[in-house]
């Protein structure tokens, strides 16, 4: 081929189309690893940080939309996004193989990237190692007075509370949310790092929180005495395994640029990638044998559960109806 041929057949290739994200999370949290898709790749990403309002922005934007995926945090989060048909299914051997049946959609409409576990933060001089062991026990009377947590209504807290709607059913959970607010040291409030002071202050002794919020007060000089005062206990269900939640991606119908959309996707789950978003976010990678950061290894290990997240957002609804007939945060 002559040189001028080489370059009209270059100016005949298209370019690769730039990958667009709505996205729930910090950008900061997650440019690393799109960075280092872009290096390998050559494929770009435009990244729109929405705060608020997701799925009414896609409703109201619907085949229109430039977005081709969406990024966000929390089961019940993805589960509102698909509620609005925004999302179409993705078929990927690479994706299936990597993410645990568990950790994505039966239709393929949206799949975990990293995992966060939610533990009990205790004190470490209040509570002894092996005092918690199961989240049914922290509604035991041995605990009055003593816990701290951030609203029942909250995404996180609901998550867990639809956990033990599917291990124990509706009236066991009832009784549960009951039990944990009658322990309460202190009216919901704040989040989860804010717990973490709490028992710091000495005003409770445990909290509900997510593992990867050590790793945000470790790396504040004004939040790393709270998280020196703590520990991270690991609790399960009983017959079951320790609570997680996700960060999760799904691609949107209108998906311009879905060619490139789903190489992102499959991407984001190489070992290479789950490393990077791993360490940034102090999360647990969902690809099995993908390496964690020291700081998230130092923390020890724990079984997941294995209820599905499916069905997880599924009991959301009753959740919520509990933790507002028990008035939790009242």
């Amino acid at each position: 081929m002559t040189r001028t041929a080489l370059a009209l057949a270059l100016l005949a290739t298209p370019a690769a189309a730039d990958v667009n994200i709505y996205t729930t999370r910090q950008p900061e949290l997650i440019s690393p690893v799109l960075e280092a898709f872009t290096e390998e790749t050559g494929i770009g990403v435009n990244l729109a940080f929405v705060e608020d309002g997701l799925p009414e922005r896609l409703r109201a934007e619907g085949a229109r939309s430039p977005a081709d995926l969406v990024m966000v945090v929390d089961i019940a989060n993805l589960a509102q996004i698909v509620e609005t048909g925004a999302i179409q299914p993705v078929q990927s051997d690479v994706l299936e193989a990597a993410v645990p049946e568990a950790l994505r959609d039966p239709e393929g409409l949206w799949f975990a990237l990293t995992t966060r576990a939610r533990v009990v933060y205790a004190s470490r001089e209040r509570v002894a190692d092996g005092e918690v062991t199961t989240y049914e026990a922290l509604a035991d009377p041995e605990w009055q007075g003593r816990v701290c947590t951030r609203s029942g209504t909250h995404n996180y807290n609901l998550a867990l509370l639809s956990g033990m709607i599917a291990h124990h059913g509706e009236e066991y959970a009832r009784d549960w949310a009951a039990g944990l607010k009658d322990n309460l040291a202190r009216r919901p409030q704040g989040n989860d790092r804010a717990q973490v002071r709490a028992i710091w202050a000495g005003e409770c002794d445990i909290s509900l929180g997510n593992t990867y919020y050590m790793g945000q007060m470790l790396a504040d000089p004004e939040q790393q005495d709270w998280a020196n005062a703590v520990r991270i206990i690991y609790p399960e269900f009983e017959e079951g395994g320790t609570h997680v939640n996700i960060s999760g991606i799904a691609m949107t119908q209108a998906a311009p640029n879905r060619e490139e959309a789903l190489q992102l996707m499959e991407y984001l789950v190489s070992p290479e990638a789950q490393a990077i978003y791993a360490e940034v976010n102090n999360e647990f990678p969902v690809l099995e044998g993908a390496e964690l950061s020291d700081l998230v290894a130092s923390w020890g290990s724990f079984t997941p559960d294995d209820v599905s997240l499916a069905e997880l957002a599924d009991h959301r609804g009753a959740a919520l109806r509990i933790m507002e007939e028990v008035d939790f945060d009242g």
